[in-house]
């Protein structure tokens, strides 16, 4: 319990170092450099820090394919470390450290699972360490929640980093990445929304 008292207690005090910080420690490493990212990337998705800096930053250091790929596996893991914590640690812990995000994570994620996971992850103004602790704290299983994850995860990367690689090579293609990766934000969170709404109505409603 300590140990995990103290993990959580470090994450909520990260220090996420500046762009220019990055690009050259980056540099600095050469061949190293993408597994530092990654590593980074994993730290600050276990934080409060917005994973929406890191997004934009892949873009504007790797580009957006190269940027997509080690996004990606730096917030899965960040995620799930976050997830991890919460089981450990217990409802009761972890709900008392989230804050302004509790009653919006407890009301969406109790007895939830897959749909509500993707709800949170793709509603605009929530961060990601809410739902991770949320998740594992409100006992969201984990093959719900790592999935929901990625598949929720994906598209808001997309669309943050394709803004990174537009910002670095303003080009038609950058351009049009970020046009289309936030015409799939939008529409993926108003069909988790829906089928959030729908599954909880169902489970509402009086047995007949």
């Amino acid at each position: 319990m300590l140990i995990l008292l103290t993990m959580l207690w470090l994450a909520l005090n990260v220090r996420l170092p500046s762009l220019d910080e990055m690009q050259a420690e980056i540099a600095d490493l050469g061949l190293w450099g993408p597994f530092f990212f990654v590593g980074l990337y994993a730290v600050v998705a276990v934080t409060p820090i917005p994973v929406t800096i890191m997004a934009v930053a892949a873009g504007m250091i790797f580009g957006l394919p190269v940027g997509t790929v080690l996004s990606m596996i730096g917030v899965m893991i960040g995620c799930l470390g976050g997830y991890g914590i919460a089981r450990g640690l217990g409802r009761e812990t972890v709900m008392r450290r989230l804050g302004s995000h509790a009653e919006v994570v407890e009301e969406r994620l109790g007895d939830g699972g897959f749909y509500a996971v993707c709800t949170l992850r793709l509603m605009p103004g929530i961060p990601y360490w809410p739902v991770n602790y949320g998740s594992g704290a409100l006992g969201i299983s984990s093959r719900d929640f790592l999935i929901a994850t990625a598949l929720s995860a994906l598209p808001g990367q997309v669309s943050l980093i394709a803004v990174g690689a537009f910002i670095a090579d303003p080009s038609l293609v950058t351009a049009l990445a970020v046009v289309i990766s936030w015409i799939v934000v939008i529409a993926l969170t108003l069909l988790a929304y829906r089928r959030w709404r729908a599954t909880r109505t169902s489970q509402d409603a009086p047995a007949g």
